[in-house]
Order: C-alpha cells, then sequence, then structure tokens
C-alpha cells in the first residue's frame, strides 16, 4: 500500500492522497480510529463504496457452533465471533438529488490522512456531480481516548460553482449487508444480522437504536447528537425504525457558503443490563460529550496524546518509512488497549474481523511488553481482564484432568474457541505468557495492590497448572510432554525449549510472589510444601540439548527429523499450512515462527552468548515465517548475536507488515503484536533494553543503515530517554529524583536532566546465517519510500 505514489512518507501522519478503490479494505484497516472499547473501521463517510464496512465493540460477539466430523472429548461446541454492531459512522450526501457516490461523477481531489499526534483522521474531496454540479468535501473523525464511549466526526458541504440543494442524512444503521468472507480460514466467519431489535427513536436532533444478539444475549446501543450549521434555508428532521435511525438537513447554499453537521456518537454494551439501564448509559455518556462538545473532543483528544508521546516516542535517523512505521505502530497498539479496562485486546485491535475478533498469546508476549513500558495502565486492565476469566480456566483445566488454570488458547469472553486441540488446547504456554506479562508489569510498576488482588492468584493457578502437567523422571528431571509451543509447524512435542523455560519462570515467580504475601497465598491454598514442589520443578526443568550439533533443540528429538525439502517448495506454496497436511509438517524440520529464537529473547539469561549464536545460525536455515509474529524476534537476536545488516532485514519487515500487506491480509485489519514488534526490534534489538536484577539495562547498537535511535520509556514511574548513536550511548532521567540502570553491563546512577553518555563497545559479528531457500527477508537499502514528504 505505502509504496504506491499514492501513500506519502510522513513522519507523524499517513497520508492518501487519492481514492484507490482496488486497496480499499487495506486502507479500512489502516485508517482505522479505535480506543480499546470502539472501533470505527476507517471506511468513507458516505458508507459506499466500502470493503468491509465495521464499527466494534470490544467484548460484543455472537456464537457460532464449532462443528466436527468426528467428536472427541474436550472439544469446545461453539465459538465467539465479533459482530458488526451499530454504525455510527455514516453521513450521506445528496448534491441536487444526486448521491455523492465517488464511483460515478469526476473526482478532482481526494486525500485521507491520519495525523499521530492528534489522533484525527481527515479528509478532503473535490467532485463533480454527473450533472455537473461541484462540492467541496472536509471531514474530520475521532475515537475518543478520554471519553471511552464516543466517537464523533465533523462533515463540511463547500459548493464550489453555483447555488444548489444539499442534504445531509446522518444515520445510525443496524445489520449492515456485509461482503461473504473468502476461503482462507484465518479470515473471520460473517454472521448476517446478527442483531434483535429492542428499540428505536429520533427526538430533534437526536437519535437512537436499541438491539441485543440472538444467541450471546448481549445488548447493545448507540445513541447520536447533531450540531448542524450552515445557510438561512437550513432544515432537519429525524426519523427513526428498528434498524436506522437518521437525521436529515436540508439547505440550499451558494458558492462560499458551508453545511457543517458535528455528529457526536456514543457506543455501549451490556450482558446484564436492562434495555432501558442501557438505553440510559448511551444516552447519559452522550450528554457528557455533547457537553464537551467538538472543540472539546478535540482539545482533549491532542492532550491526552502529547501525553502518551512525551513517555512512547521513538525517534529514528536514516530511515524514513521506518520512522513513519515506528510511530503508526505505537498509535494503533496504543488504540488497541487504551480504554479496553477488563477487555482482552484481540490480535487485530478492532481494526477489522480477522481471527473472528479473539484474543491470543500474541497480547501478554508482543503487545504487553510495548505497553508497559509506555502505558502501563493499559497492562493492568488487560491482566484485569484475564483475572476475571481465572474461573472459565480453571474449570478448563478441570475438565482436561489438570489442576490449576488453563487459559484459551483464543478466547473473547474467556472460554476456548479452539476447535483444533494441536495448535490450541496444547498450545498451554499461553498460561506462562500470562505469568510473564504478570511479572514484567509488575517489575516496571511494583503495584503491590495489583499483585496482591491480580498478579499473586494468576501466578498461583498458572503454576500449579505446570505442576500437574509435568513430571519427575526416574532420573528426577522435569518433563512437560504433548505441547505445542509458539512454531505451529511441530506440534505435540515432549519438552518444548520455549515452554519448558517459560513455565520454569512462571513457576519460580509464583513461588517467590506467594512467600512475599503468605496471608494472600494461604487464601489461595498455598502452603510451603507447594511452593517447595514448584521450586524443585524449576530447578530440574528439561532443556534438550544436541551435543554433536551444539545446540538446543526445539523440542525433544527435534533435530533428528527429516528437514524440510525447501529447494522444492514453490513461492506460491507458502503459507505451508494452506498447501501441505499438519501431518507432514508436524514430522520435519520446518519452523512456521521463531520458537527457541524467541525463547532466547525472553529467556536471555538462560544461554551463553555462544549458545545463542548457534542456535540463531541452525534454526535461522528452517524457519519460514509464515507467521507475522516471527521476524521481530529473529531481529532482536539478530541484533544480539551481531548480524545488524539481517536485523535490520527482519525490523523492515515486522513494520512493514501492514503498510506493505506483506501477508496479503490487511484488509481483515491490522496485525497489532507485529506493530508492537517493529518497537520490539528497536528497543530491545537495537537498544539491548533488558530487566537484570531489578535495573532496567541496555546494550545499545545500531546497524549501519540508521544514524540515530532515540526512546522514551517508563520504570518505575520514572521517565527515561536514551539516545544512541554510532558510537555513544545517552541516557536522561526526565522525572523523578534518581535512577539506577545498566549500560552494557555497567551500572549508572542517573540525576534528573543530566545526561550521562557511555561509549559503546564495538560488537562482534560472524559469518551471516542462511535462510530457507527463497525465505530470506526482503533487503533494505537507506529507504525512503514512495512520495516522500
Amino acid at each position: 500500500m505505502i509504496t504506491h505514489p499514492a501513500y506519502m512518507v510522513e513522519p507523524w501522519c499517513l497520508r492518501e492522497t487519492e481514492l484507490n478503490l482496488d486497496v480499499l479494505s487495506q486502507s479500512e484497516s489502516v485508517f482505522a480510529l479505535s480506543n480499546g472499547h470502539v472501533g470505527w473501521r476507517g471506511n468513507l463517510d458516505e458508507g459506499e463504496p466500502h470493503g468491509m464496512p465495521g464499527t466494534y465493540l470490544n467484548g460484543v460477539y455472537e456464537y457460532r457452533p464449532l462443528p466436527y466430523a468426528e467428536a472427541g472429548y474436550g472439544y469446545p461446541e461453539s465459538g465467539q465471533t465479533v459482530i458488526n454492531v451499530t454504525n455510527g459512522k455514516v453521513i450521506r450526501l445528496l448534491v441536487d438529488d444526486e448521491p455523492f457516490d465517488l464511483r460515478y461523477g469526476k473526482l478532482h481531489k481526494h486525500q485521507r490522512f491520519l495525523d499521530l499526534r492528534t489522533g484525527l483522521l481527515h479528509r478532503i474531496a473535490e467532485w463533480t456531480s454527473p450533472s455537473g454540479r461541484s462540492i467541496r468535501v472536509r471531514s474530520t473523525r475521532l475515537v475518543s481516548f478520554t471519553q471511552r464511549a464516543i466517537a464523533a466526526v465533523a462533515y463540511e458541504v463547500e459548493p464550489l460553482d453555483d447555488e444548489m440543494r444539499i442534504v445531509i442524512q446522518s444515520e445510525l444503521v443496524a445489520n449492515e449487508q456485509l461482503p461473504r468472507a473468502n476461503g482462507d480460514p484465518r479470515a473471520a466467519a460473517v454472521l448476517e444480522t446478527p442483531l434483535v431489535p429492542e428499540q428505536h427513536a429520533a427526538n430533534g436532533s437526536s437519535i437512537r437504536l436499541l438491539h441485543r444478539t440472538a444467541r450471546s444475549g448481549l445488548r447493545v446501543g448507540a445513541a447520536a447528537h447533531h450540531v448542524v450549521s450552515g445557510g438561512l434555508k437550513t432544515e432537519t428532521t429525524s426519523e427513526s425504525s428498528e434498524d436506522l435511525a437518521r437525521l436529515t438537513v436540508t439547505s440550499v447554499l451558494r458558492p462560499g457558503q458551508r453545511l457543517r453537521t458535528e455528529k457526536i456518537v456514543a457506543h455501549g454494551w451490556s450482558a446484564v443490563r436492562s434495555a432501558p439501564a442501557v438505553h440510559d448509559q448511551v444516552d447519559a455518556a452522550l450528554a457528557a460529550a455533547t457537553s464537551a462538545g467538538w472543540e472539546g473532543l478535540v482539545a482533549d483528544q491532542r492532550g491526552y496524546l502529547d501525553d502518551f508521546w512525551s513517555r512512547a516516542d521513538v525517534e529514528v535517523d536514516g530511515d524514513a518509512e521506518i520512522q513513519q512505521a515506528v510511530r503508526f505502530a505505537l498509535f494503533h497498539v496504543l488504540q488497541a488497549g487504551a480504554r479496553g479496562e477488563a477487555r482482552a485486546l484481540p490480535a487485530k485491535g478492532l481494526t477489522g474481523p480477522g481471527y473472528d475478533g479473539h484474543c491470543f498469546w500474541d497480547t501478554e508476549t508482543f503487545v504487553l511488553p510495548v505497553l508497559t513500558y509506555t502505558a502501563p495502565q493499559a497492562v493492568e486492565q488487560a491482566l484485569r481482564w484475564r483475572h476475571a476469566t481465572l474461573p472459565q480456566a480453571q474449570e478448563r483445566a478441570r475438565q482436561l484432568g489438570l489442576q490449576g488454570a488453563a487459559f484459551p488458547w483464543r478466547t473473547i469472553n474467556g472460554s476456548e474457541c479452539s476447535g483444533y486441540w494441536p495448535a490450541g488446547t496444547a498450545a498451554f504456554h499461553i498460561n506462562a505468557d500470562i505469568a510473564d506479562a504478570v511479572v514484567r508489569y509488575l517489575r516496571a510498576t511494583c503495584d503491590e495492590t495489583f499483585e496482591q488482588e491480580v498478579g499473586l492468584p494468576l501466578l498461583v493457578e498458572t503454576a500449579r497448572l505446570w505442576r500437574s502437567l509435568g513430571h519427575h523422571d526416574h532420573h528426577g528431571a522435569f518433563h512437560i510432554d504433548g505441547v505445542t509451543g509458539p512454531d505451529e509447524y511441530s506440534a505435540i512435542s515432549d519438552d518444548n525449549v520455549y515452554t519448558n523455560l517459560m513455565a520454569q519462570h512462571n513457576l519460580r515467580a509464583a513461588a517467590v510472589a506467594a512467600e512475599r504475601h503468605p496471608d494472600v497465598a494461604a487464601s489461595l491454598g498455598v502452603d510451603d510444601e507447594e511452593t517447595a514442589a514448584w521450586r524443585d520443578a524449576a530447578t530440574r526443568m528439561t532443556l534438550p540439548y544436541n551435543e554433536d550439533l551444539g545446540v538446543h533443540e526445539q523440542s525433544q528429538g527435534f533435530t533428528g527429523h527429516q528437514v524440510w525439502d525447501f529447494a522444492r517448495t514453490g513461492e506460491n506454496q507458502y503459507p505451508l499450512m494452506l498447501h501441505f497436511p499438519y501431518f507432514d509438517l508436524y514430522r520435519k524440520q520446518v519452523v512456521k515462527q521463531a520458537d527457541l529464537v524467541l525463547a532466547m529473547c525472553l529467556r536471555g539469561e538462560a544461554f551463553t552468548l555462544e549458545e545463542k549464536a548457534r542456535n540463531f545460525a541452525y534454526y535461522e536455515q528452517l524457519t519460514v515465517r509464515d507467521s507475522s509474529l516471527s521476524a521481530c524476534g529473529q531481529a532482536v537476536m539478530a541484533a544480539e548475536v551481531g548480524h545488524m545488516r539481517l536485523a535490520y532485514d527482519y525490523l523492515g519487515e515486522a513494520a512493514m507488515m501492514d503498510l506493505f500487506d506483506l501477508e496479503g491480509n490487511t484488509r481483515d485489519g491490522l496485525h497489532i503484536a507485529s506493530l508492537a514488534g517493529t518497537w520490539f526490534a528497536l528497543v530491545i534489538g537495537f537498544g539491548g533494553m533488558r530487566e537484570v536484577d531489578g535495573l532496567v539495562a541496555f546494550s545499545p547498537r545500531l546497524p549501519e543503515q540508521l544514524g540515530r535511535l532515540a526512546f522514551t520509556v517508563q520504570f518505575r514511574g520514572h521517565r527515561l530517554r536514551v539516545e544512541i548513536a554510532r558510537t555513544q550511548a545517552t541516557y536522561t532521567l526526565l522525572d523523578g529524583e534518581s535512577q539506577d540502570i545498566l549500560h552494557c553491563g555497567e551500572r549508572l546512577t542517573l540525576l534528573t536532566d543530566a545526561p550521562e553518555a557511555r561509549p559503546i563497545p564495538p560488537i562482534p559479528t560472524g559469518p551471516a546465517p542462511d535462510q530457507p531457500t527463497g525465505r530470506a527477508p526482503a533487503r533494505r537499502g537507506r529507504a525512503l519510500g514512495h512520495g516522500e514528504g
């Protein structure tokens, strides 16, 4: 997409300078606005043409059956699918009775731009109707970070050549007709007419619709209020029916006059409240937003983002595309989680229906690390959602004959939705990923209240699962058998290193937290014998190692499998899972996404630098990256072992996943974890940021293509700015009295606004490793991109 001349490369903006109907679905994803509670896809204001209409409320879903050719114990009977709720974006326009439809007439100008500093999506169009009447349309859209139920749009029409009659129809629309899903199993299941009408109303400049879902029993409401200004002959009327509420504005305008409609929309939902209560809920949210008004919402949005960027900005010199991409990524990661407030963070955020709107391990492993150091309040809320689903996870563990909690592989409401158990139920590492996110958040915030209320119960119940799932052999070694690690091309394996190392971390963290809060632990039934068993299992955890090859095995026996025939695999046969049976993939050495390499990123202290280098080189030649989650982990590890050119190329792949539509499915929504991976590659990879013994530590390094990298992170209430040049790094404490950090192993004490500069030692390098035939990352140059502004 962004490689098209219509897309500009700018440091704080994503700009489209002409309308491209062939990539309309993709543009709707990249221009989507959200706050973690409400999501509006970047559809055109008029509603048509469209690729995929989309308005989403976090946590609103419908059930759908999961049919099986053969029944099996423990298979989930139904899944949850995100649904398109009431659309409040639509503002239709008629010019002397002709619809403003960009497929007809002549479009002279069409520009959209997403301003990452203000959170506003702007649009300007100049169009001549088939009968020759010319107009200019301007619109600005936002989804509020400060009032989580609110989205708004200001829509303005101006005649350019003669007096004309203008009609605006501002609508709330439910049960929109959606395009049918394609054959890609990753695409969302599309449900037709999921909303059952309950109430509708139109009163003056306000309109409202209330619906419920047929199967899941959720009640959703939307209400809109309008402020209209224009010529002297402007009139308004309103009407409503079961699935449509509309305010109609009519006016006669001369050139130089403008008709402006400011539309504020409130969304709400509940699983338990009555129709009158949800009615009141959206009306109250609308009243609060109307009191602030359009200008107030815009000012609040800018203030919120000013604060965020002061804590989160990343500056990159030497690659204009990466500079744009990392800010685009941070903005969308913030949108995914800012106001989720005890709800899941879906893999696509609220930008599209991909993956049925499900939350996976992506959240805890890729997204929450970014938010931990930039917007920690969002992490607290995401983990509180996991804690709220603990009863379902405990019930699932009991169903599987296990103790503790077995968190779902994919879900919206906390119940398992994966009907394919080798890549779902068997991927128990989700438990340890959640525990890892808990530990990271606690170390970065020292939030003791959270630890007692949420962190400790999560750590205890996840640790209990590992102790019951694993076993000690006759030599005392602890094994976890029959699981699936991050690499979904190697399922039902014994002693997956990633799973074992993350479980080890989980077990130790649970024991430490229980001993730190004995009273709370006792209330959870934890005693000294149980914590001793956790520590013993962690100490004796098995990590398979091939002495002949000098590398760790991804899982027991993996290096003895036949290597996949990459030379005879065509480029059009990727992703492999869509062209070969899983049976064949499972018994070969082929890696879908970074697995053991990711273990070295997250549990680096468990490996020596030499082991990391050998492991990375071995698994690099087997990893095909059929997942958007792979490139960022490979970038981090390539940087750590000194392959800076390769790390830079992998950074580019993670950063451009959606802007270049690398996997061909950006139409279904953005890859939020890959977007987070852009920050991951820059800050964790090139910044070398780790947490060591309670201190934030850095081992910075830059590829020769970049001249400078600077970023700000939050740690224990302090903001720390790191600036990396070719030969030195400078650290500045922006607030707080003092903070100790590590630079390449050297301990520094930072004082507020007193920069400390240190040299960067040379990075040892070796021969660059090979990738499978045809699967090397795209080579990045000194990228400036098309249409650079």
